[in-house]
């Protein structure tokens, strides 16, 4: 029912100036957002490659195979099962499950030429970690209204306002 709720809440909710803006920055550079965020703003607010490390809430998995994955905007009925006879359950990593994306982020993290942090107090963990794999030398933009603790980076920019003020201010530098 918690997971029903929140895909109609999402289902409402509109994408902000600060996911238009990233999608904006599409037009001169190659983006890729990783969110631990399960909700379809990013893609509707224009972005295209998108990672969602928590997974998402409008697609539910088979409870026995992570892997069995498909699309759904009604709600999730106990009972309704998946091809292989398990209950369906929605596309979410819950506590102490395994994060299948994390590798993937890895990777992107370690190609980035820029890195733009936004709206997160680095205390989730592994996504908290993904900086550690940023080449040095790469500039390091944070934007949230409270920086969290990054002294230990170097080339840190930090742009203490809210997500879509931040982004607006980042558009202005980078475009």
């Amino acid at each position: 029912e918690f997971y029903n709720m929140r895909r109609q809440e999402v289902a409402k909710a509109q994408p902000n100036a600060a996911h238009t803006g990233l999608a904006e920055m599409e037009k001169k550079y190659e983006v890729f957002i990783v969110t631990q965020n399960i909700d379809d703003l990013h893609e509707r607010g224009g972005s295209s490659q998108i990672l969602h490390l928590h997974g998402e809430i409008f697609k539910m998995c088979s409870s026995s195979d992570l892997s069995c994955i498909t699309e759904i905007r009604k709600d999730i009925q106990t009972g309704e099962n998946a091809p292989d006879g398990s209950q369906w359950r929605p596309f979410i990593v819950w506590f102490e499950e395994p994060v299948p994306l994390i590798e993937e982020a890895m990777l992107i993290m370690q190609q980035a030429d820029i890195f733009v942090l936004i709206g997160t107090s680095l205390q989730v963990y592994p996504a908290a970690g993904l900086m550690q794999f940023l080449p040095p030398s790469i500039p390091k933009y944070i934007i949230d209204k409270k920086i969290p603790s990054v002294s230990h980076y170097q080339n840190v920019i930090s742009i203490e306002k809210t997500a879509t003020e931040g982004v607006e201010e980042l558009l202005r530098e980078l475009l």
